[in-house]
């Protein structure tokens, strides 16, 4: 996942020592910091812009999802849904969020995953220390929600983009939305259209549509929910059945859930 975050060494710290998260890289650049986190098997990459002005009317967001794929193939699908292409490092990519219902793709022909990943200063964690030790008991990534205007819109573009399918729909009274989720690679992407006025609704109209929370796998909701109670960070409930958040005002802007996943 990438993320735009200010008092970016604050929020570091934060999601180092609150989360237990591992530290992998840091990507310092010309106009921001940046570095590589790894929590309960989730990477995000966290951009702090050196002038925070710029990106103050959206405040704190997740910019967008970075996935592994090769260049050429890659190059080729979002040429073919009219996808722009607004950062390229030859080896990786980002499209442009307005081509993407506010949502940055990240092409990487390589990897950050494994013993052996060839770019980074620590790897990732084994999947057992996540689950078994440590005391959230992880179990992995479970997808991410995004907010949207239309869901056929967005749920095409997923489709005619990455051959994604279409496994569910709900309703999500609570943030007065309809969902729609659809299967991509490993993970799910879970779409919110609003149905009215309500949470989902004012979400929107601040900040547009784009990603709304990134959501990780527990083994035991209750023994996560007390673990990260007993840190002090507020529980809410969670945009999915069997998912809590913590609140985005204890957590530098961002929604992060968290859903029971065996």
């Amino acid at each position: 996942m990438n993320a735009v975050i200010p008092d970016y060494q604050e929020a570091v710290k934060h999601f180092v020592e609150v989360y237990d998260g591992n530290f992998m890289l840091d990507l310092p650049g010309p106009n921001w910091n940046a570095c590589l986190i790894e929590i309960g098997g989730v990477i995000t990459e966290f951009f702090g812009p050196f002038n925070f002005m710029l990106n103050s009317r959206n405040g704190a967001h997740w910019l967008g999802v970075e996935y592994e794929a090769p260049m050429k193939e890659s190059r080729a699908a979002v040429a073919a849904n009219n996808i722009r292409i607004f950062r390229d490092l030859e080896v990786a990519f980002h499209t442009d969020p307005m081509d993407g219902f506010g949502v940055d793709y990240e092409l990487y022909e390589g990897t950050f995953f494994g013993p052996d990943a060839p770019n980074v200063q620590t790897h990732t964690r084994d999947p057992d220390y996540w689950r078994n030790q440590h005391p959230a008991g992880f179990t992995g990534p479970v997808g991410y929600t995004q907010s949207v205007a239309s869901l056929d819109a967005t749920g095409a573009l997923l489709e005619n983009l990455f051959g994604s399918k279409r496994i569910y729909d709900a309703d999500r009274p609570a943030i007065a939305a309809k969902a729609r989720g659809y299967q991509v690679s490993d993970h799910i992407v879970e779409l919110l259209q609003p149905t009215g006025p309500g949470a989902l609704y004012d979400e929107m109209m601040r900040s547009g549509e784009g990603i709304r929370s990134t959501v990780i796998g527990v083994a035991d909701l209750a023994k996560a929910k007390a673990h990260f109670e007993g840190k002090g960070l507020p529980v809410i409930a969670g945009t999915m059945p069997d998912s809590f958040a913590i609140a985005p005002e204890a957590n530098f802007g961002l929604l992060f859930e968290f859903a029971l996943k065996p």
